[in-house]
């Protein structure tokens, strides 16, 4: 190869990481525009209204024209937005809406993006966290991180849990609908919990959480959902919950962060009513890194080296599984807790979906 051949070469690969991190200063750029339109309602105000200007969209929602234009236009040149350019107007389509201005969407996203100024607001946290390999405990962290991931999971849960996930769990839904004990460990602000007893009106609920702030929101959305009657909540850990011989455990995306796993599958056991299920949702993942390099373990993997791990060292344990610990690690957590039946119950691009029994 000529020394021209290889300087082109050389170019060429370093455009292409120039042009990669482009890409990622402007989808960060564009994140805070989502979360403007998010905050201000520019996205409900234009879902199925057809054809907007710039001026109809500033008064629909209140807001000055000449920055609503430029918003506009951001989301035009992200393409969040179509635009008109013989009438001069922005339209927001049908499947674009889904995403950002549908709250109950299953794809909704723009309050995902709470998670990502969290992270910048604690950059100095996890940087001191690196140095120093102390933990941070998730109670620790900005305030903006709980509201966004309980929104980005309660989607989530909502368009899956009830109507894909549990059925694929042997007898769970039968028990469920006669009348079952059902524990959510690491329960957050309790979307999860109380969209089981929305559906499931038979059984009773427990949540538990270490988040003290955590509890009391979820004290206040199965309020909120009419079901404070037959869902408690409680400030409890992984392995200090009380045993109530439940008919099914659940760990929805919260395994992976405690720091011993082992200790809280074994105190799961001991709480588990002789036939009941453990049922475990965790990030999807496959068990070697090269299985994850795609835009799902990208953010999974971020997530981990600012959240998970940390939250998982803080406790001083014996295990710092990671985000992407995927099923074989998994597998090994529950063996170890001596259990005899292990299993992908079912899977997603986002989950890993885990049926566990004795």
């Amino acid at each position: 190869m000529t020394h021209m051949e290889t300087a082109k070469m050389e170019r060429e690969t370093l455009d292409e990481v120039v042009g990669r991190l482009l890409g990622e200063l402007s989808a960060g750029y564009g994140g805070v525009m989502v979360s403007i339109g998010d905050r201000l309602g520019l996205y409900k105000e234009m879902a199925g209204a057809g054809p907007l200007s710039s001026h109809e969209v500033a008064r629909r929602t209140g807001c000055n024209e000449r920055y609503v234009r430029e918003w506009l236009n951001s989301q035009v040149a992200g393409g969040y937005l179509a635009y008109h350019p013989g009438s001069g107007t922005y339209e927001l389509t049908p499947e674009q809406a889904k995403v950002l201005a549908e709250e109950t969407s299953p794809v909704f996203l723009p309050h995902a993006w709470q998670v990502v100024a969290s992270l910048w607001a604690d950059q100095e946290r996890t940087i001191e966290a690196f140095r120093t390999g102390e933990g941070v405990g998730w109670g620790e962290h900005d305030g903006r991180l709980y509201c966004g991931v309980a929104s980005f999971y309660r989607n989530c849960y909502s368009g899956s849990l009830v109507d894909e996930w549990l059925p694929t769990l042997d007898g769970v839904v039968d028990k469920l609908e006669k009348g079952a004990r059902v524990a959510d460990v690491g329960c957050g602000h309790g979307h999860s919990t109380v969209i089981m007893a929305q559906n499931f009106p038979n059984s009773r609920f427990w949540g538990f959480d270490v988040h003290q702030g955590s509890i009391e929101a979820a004290r206040r959305v199965a309020a909120e959902a009419g079901v404070a009657d037959r869902v408690t909540f409680e400030v409890a850990g992984a392995d200090s919950y009380p045993d109530h011989a439940y008919d099914l455990i659940c760990f929805f995306d919260c395994l992976h962060d405690m720091g011993r796993p082992v200790t809280a599958a074994r105190y799961a056991k001991r709480a588990l009513a002789g036939d009941g299920t453990i049922m475990v949702v965790e990030p999807f993942a496959g068990d070697r890194l090269e299985d994850n390099v795609n835009p799902v373990g990208r953010l999974y993997y971020a997530a981990s080296t600012a959240l998970c791990c940390p939250h998982a060292v803080s406790e001083h344990g014996t295990h710092v599984l990671g985000a992407q610990a995927g099923e074989r690690l998994l597998r090994e957590v529950f063996t170890e807790a001596g259990f005899g039946r292990f299993r992908c119950a079912a899977a997603t691009p986002f989950n890993l979906i885990l049926e566990v029994r004795r």
